[in-house]
């Protein structure tokens, strides 16, 4: 429709609906009706229908519900941009506030209320008034959110006018459960959001919200409630603290049937309470373990993928608190063929929590069957929990064999999980390195490719050089390549390697380590650099120091650093039922703008780090930097690299094909210290002021 077209037949619209206006012709609804439709659908596709106000308000006058609902509907799309406008909506909009019908006075109200028009505030005060006090329920229905409404606009002339009072009246005395929910609503962001109030003031609002016959009032009506509604108000009881246990047993057995619910929503909040209740109980917070796991071992087996990831992160969260509770019911964390890819990483890490002696050799069992899925994460991720449960010192033989064996399907991704896996198992078992030795050397060094496989490889053939006879001459290998070598990371060991290989077969690797260092020191990655004149100046100074600083004595690894503190753990747990607990993070840790900021990206977290990386086995000596130059230089040394600095030359690094007869060190100018690039995270999250949605009644607060 060109500009033209299209302003001849709003004009002929206009036109129509001024004619019908008074019109009181048999049919005449029908017709209003059609041409309403039209108004809406050109409003809805983006048309500019806002010169046809007048005439649609002054059509408004008819009995017809659905005229109401339509007009309504257009007028609150253009009141908000068009105040000037919505004024002619005033007068027609209280008529209809004192109508006969209870179903147009509840859309007027609530029409009246949702101008959002600054202006026009001081005419909702009546209208609101009446309607709190309607003998309708659906009117006092929207009058209770049509408070909260007013209070956005203008929080002084909602709280002068004794709004949040009246909700409190409501909210223990109306017989409608609907209208006691939409006051709890209302209430809560009042209270949440209270300006220009003392704290002695707010603290004693939100104090009324949890008192005790508050409470006993919304558990004794729990049944009556919508589910978004028992949702809201299981939420508030968790935050109530009882006066004594027989008060906790009491309100516990008010919500025992509330665990059988259907609805994961209310089962969740209903655990919820379970728990802050018991919490300081010891006894009966772990029968309540006992009594939750039932309904939500059932919730995880039906229902929606999102639904069953958005428990199983409960359950999880629960898992990891009582591990032993739990280690029966393994196999409800079996993979499904048809659960999706999140999932089934998700009940990886279940098998892997929930593992113990008694059932880790059919767990073990059926994380095997997963390494050959043809879905490429599940299959790495399912090698990484069997490594896992290896370092739990769960039937490590069994496992360690089960791992090897994994080096036989002759398959890149499985080969490179598998090795990195085994290093960790020689840094925590070294009486297993023979076994392992074994099998590693007759792993092909050219069938490894990602650099984590690489880099364990290197890291293996450096430290068990005596066990395996070709360890020499496959580093060769890498040396020989390393300019096609694309990560750092491996690079930074191989020099480690070469290095403490050099210490312990000398003939063999005198040449290699001497090709090594001078790539390194020609090596465009300031890391690499750093650490190859970090090795060469120690070599200078003799094997014995060299060997002490490199290749010192080394003790078992006995626990692996976790990666969550138990204090955040803690903070999760105390917002069970929310997105935090989906998250696996505290919500001001994606709230809040100053906790949000720079985080570390790493491959685990599916996108690359930013800037350079180095090796986990760096050590603080190794870690060059721009202050430390008396490791590097002596006084004349330094001297001289200034004066090469204001004469604009630049260091290059020495040919050390022949180590063994080298002149004295080079000389370098000064060089910046190491530094690491990070990435900005940013997480979205639903929010509406400071409060955090719970997980299941998002799209419920959206259409209230």
């Amino acid at each position: 429709m060109n500009a033209d077209s299209r302003k001849g037949e709003l004009a002929d619209l206009k036109a129509q609906l001024r004619q019908l206006a008074g019109s009181r012709q048999p049919g005449v609804e029908d017709i209003k009706r059609e041409l309403y439709k039209k108004v809406i659908s050109y409003m809805t596709i983006g048309i500019d229908v806002s010169s046809l106000f007048s005439e649609m308000v002054m059509c408004s006058a008819t009995s017809d519900l659905v005229l109401k609902k339509m007009c309504y509907l257009y007028v609150g799309n253009y009141a908000r941009g068009h105040p000037d406008l919505a004024l002619l909506t005033i007068n027609f909009l209280q008529k209809d506030c004192h109508d006969d019908d209870p179903m147009i006075r509840g859309l007027a109200l609530r029409s009246l209320c949702s101008l959002r028009v600054k202006n026009l505030v001081e005419y909702l005060i009546g209208p609101l008034r009446s309607g709190l006090k309607d003998a309708n329920g659906y009117v006092r229905t929207v009058a209770a959110m049509g408070v909260l409404k007013l209070y956005h606009i203008a929080p002084s002339q909602c709280t002068d006018n004794e709004f949040p009072a009246m909700l409190r009246a409501l909210l223990l005395n109306d017989p409608d459960a609907q209208v006691v929910a939409n006051c709890l609503c209302a209430l809560q962001e009042i209270y949440t959001a209270e300006v220009n109030v003392s704290p002695e003031t707010a603290a004693r609002d939100r104090e009324h919200l949890l008192s005790k016959p508050v409470i006993y009032s919304l558990l004794n009506r729990i049944k009556d409630f919508t589910e978004w509604a028992q949702c809201l108000v299981l939420d508030m009881v968790s935050k109530y603290v009882p006066s004594d246990s027989d008060e906790s047993f009491d309100m516990m057995n008010i919500l025992e049937d509330r665990l059988q619910h259907t609805n994961s929503a209310v089962v969740l909040a209903a655990i919820k309470v379970f728990l802050h209740l018991t919490i300081s109980m010891a006894d009966i917070h772990q029968q309540v373990y006992e009594r939750i796991k039932a309904p939500l071992l059932t919730l995880v087996n039906s229902g929606s993928a999102e639904q069953t990831y958005a428990v199983l992160s409960h359950l999880h969260l629960l898992v990891l608190r009582a591990p032993v509770l739990f280690s029966n019911d393994y196999k409800h964390f079996y993979c499904r063929y048809s659960d999706p890819t999140y999932v089934k990483k998700l009940k990886l890490e279940m098998l892997t929590a929930v593992a113990n002696e008694t059932n880790t050799y059919e767990i073990v069992t059926e994380l095997s069957e997963y390494a050959a899925n043809v879905d490429v994460a599940i299959a790495r991720e399912s090698i990484r929990a069997v490594g896992k449960i290896a370092l739990q010192q769960y039937d490590v033989n069994a496992i360690v064999d089960r791992l090897l064996q994994f080096l036989e399907m002759e398959k890149d991704y499985v080969t490179a999980e598998t090795l990195v896996l085994v290093k960790d198992l020689l840094r925590k078992y070294p009486q297993w390195s023979h076994d392992c030795i074994a099998v590693v050397g007759s792993v092909s060094s050219k069938t490894v490719t990602e650099p984590k496989a690489k880099s364990a490889l290197v890291w293996m053939l450096g430290e068990y050089a005596y066990d395996m006879p070709d360890a020499p001459y496959i580093l060769e290998g890498f040396i020989e390549n390393w300019i096609e070598e694309d990560s750092a990371q491996v690079r930074l060991e191989l020099l480690t390697a070469v290095t403490k290989i050099f210490f312990k077969r000398p003939p063999e690797s005198i040449k290699m380590l001497g090709a090594a260092l001078s790539a390194g020191l020609a090596d465009a990655h300031q890391d690499v650099h750093d650490r190859a004149l970090l090795y060469y100046r120690l070599l200078q100074q003799g094997v014995e120091v060299a060997e002490r600083v490199v290749n010192p004595a080394k003790q078992a690894v006995s626990v692996f650093a976790d990666t969550q503190s138990s204090e955040i753990k803690d903070r999760i747990f105390d917002e069970f039922n929310s997105l935090s607990v989906v998250y696996q993070q505290p919500s001001y840790m994606f709230l809040d703008k100053e906790v949000r900021g720079p985080i570390e990206l790493t491959e685990d977290s599916g996108i690359l780090p930013l800037g350079p990386t180095i090796a986990d086995d760096v050590l603080p000596s190794q870690l060059v930097d721009a202050t430390d130059n008396d490791l590097l230089l002596s006084a004349s040394d330094k001297e001289e690299s200034v004066a090469a600095v204001s004469n604009g030359s630049h260091y290059s690094g020495p040919d050390l094909a022949g180590f063994e007869s080298s002149s004295a060190p080079p000389r370098l100018v000064r060089f910046s210290s190491l530094s690491f690039l990070l990435g900005l995270l940013e997480t979205g999250i639903c929010r509406k002021g400071n409060v955090l949605f719970t997980i299941f009644d998002l799209n419920a607060r959206q259409g209230r």
